[in-house]
């Protein structure tokens, strides 16, 4: 090239933007729910291979890692983002069909569009721009494409163990601003066990349902811990079992599980010693009932065929406003972009936990709107992915640069 590409990110859109919007609908319309991912993993390995990368590999996990090597004077990046998708539901629910990738309105429209394969398809092709544009950046880039991130992160955690990079973007959606951390989530199940009987009958049983009733109506009463910037820990019933079919009959037991989004800095240990003494109060009410509150744990496995029993935690982070990586972040993408770039925190939580719990410096910018995820309306803005293609490309040329 005879201009720098620095100066020419504007023109990137232009040039590279049309076909990795093909791509981007070409993953929406691969189905990938957590363990069924090897689909989408193979049109990404496909993908990097084809826009020349130096090396594409999967690990026994499952994830897809492309890797650019770097100048050898500068810090490497891995660009996070996950394959996996949340179930769609009622298919008859969506304007467009949910594995359709059709385009409306300006508007890419599907499960995963927005979460997270519009921001995962721009990831990867910025890399690919480098590669044919016969540039390097500082140190190497590692484009991760990950497994069973809405199930617990399994896909990141078993890629920190071959994988590390020394600072990290994870792709969640940011509306193309820059993410400084979110909270946690901590799943737990409050099981309760009863004595099932004939519902004609009730008071020759134990009714598990008033000890969990009881349970949630006090929920209401907890000191949640407070932060000035992320705000406050908030606790939220949500499903519901039982161990019984039938209608007619009181269940012998019965499990309630909490969403816990814990602060920076609050620890699942915290959290189970703030609800247990809440539950035995609960159970002491009611004769012959017994109760425990425990971490829930996900028994997973990946399209490869690996299994992992792994605990219900996505870690909490932060870095501070003021913290090298944020700043730098920041004026790389304001100067890329050519407008003010915000700095956000994100309302839930993501693999950036994971990687920042391992010692890696952390970020978020992703090309997608937040309010739409995991809902029947979830799409992404056409020209915000273009946008986000241009920002990851100019993240790929400097954050390894160490200002």
């Amino acid at each position: 090239m005879n201009e720098s590409l620095e100066a020419n990110l504007a023109n990137v859109g232009d040039r590279y933007g049309a076909e990795m919007i093909s791509f981007c609908q070409r993953l929406v319309q691969t189905p990938s729910l957590p363990g069924q991912e090897g689909d989408v993993a193979r049109l990404v390995a496909l993908e990097m291979e084809g826009l020349g990368y130096d090396e594409v590999r999967s690990d026994s996990w499952g994830n897809v890692v492309g890797l650019l090597r770097g100048q050898g004077t500068g810090r490497s990046v891995m660009f996070n983002g996950h394959m996996d998708h949340v179930d769609p539901g009622n298919a008859r629910e969506w304007p467009y069909p949910p594995y359709g990738g059709e385009i409306h309105d300006g508007r890419l429209w599907g499960r995963g569009a927005a979460d997270m394969k519009g921001p995962l398809a721009a990831m990867i092709h910025a890399g690919g721009i480098l590669a044919r544009e016969g540039r390097r950046p500082p140190g190497d880039l590692y484009v991760a494409a990950v497994v069973q991130e809405e199930v617990g992160g399994l896909g990141t955690q078993k890629l920190l163990q071959t994988v590390r990079a020394d600072l990290a973007v994870v792709g969640e959606a940011s509306s193309n601003q820059l993410a400084r951390g979110h909270r946690g989530r901590i799943e737990l199940v409050a099981r309760v066990r009863g004595r099932s009987v004939h519902a004609s009958v009730p008071h020759e049983g134990v009714n598990p349902h008033a000890v969990l009733a009881r349970f949630v109506q006090r929920l209401e009463t907890l000191d949640l811990a407070q932060d000035v910037t992320f705000g406050a820990s908030t606790v939220a019933p949500t499903l519901y079992l039982t161990d019984q079919q039938s209608s007619n009959v009181l269940p012998g037991e019965a499990r309630l599980h909490l969403d816990w989004r814990n602060i920076p800095g609050e620890t699942p240990e915290e959290v189970l010693s703030q609800l247990r003494p809440l539950l035995d109060e609960c159970v002491a009410e009611v004769e012959g009932s017994a109760g425990e509150l425990v971490l829930h744990t996900h028994d997973l496995c990946t399209y490869t065929g690996q299994s992992e029993s792994l605990p219900a935690v996505f870690p909490s982070f932060g870095l501070e406003a003021d913290h090298p990586l944020v700043r730098n972040g920041q004026r790389i993408l304001a100067s890329a972009l050519s407008r003010p770039v915000d700095v956000v925190i994100w309302r839930f939580a993501t693999d950036g936990g994971h990687l920042m719990a391992a010692g890696v410096p952390t970020i978020g910018f992703g090309p997608a709107e937040a309010h739409l995820l995991h809902t029947v309306g979830e799409n992404v803005p056409v020209e915000m992915l273009v946008e986000g293609l241009m920002g990851y490309t100019a993240l790929a040329l400097e954050l390894g640069r160490g200002h």
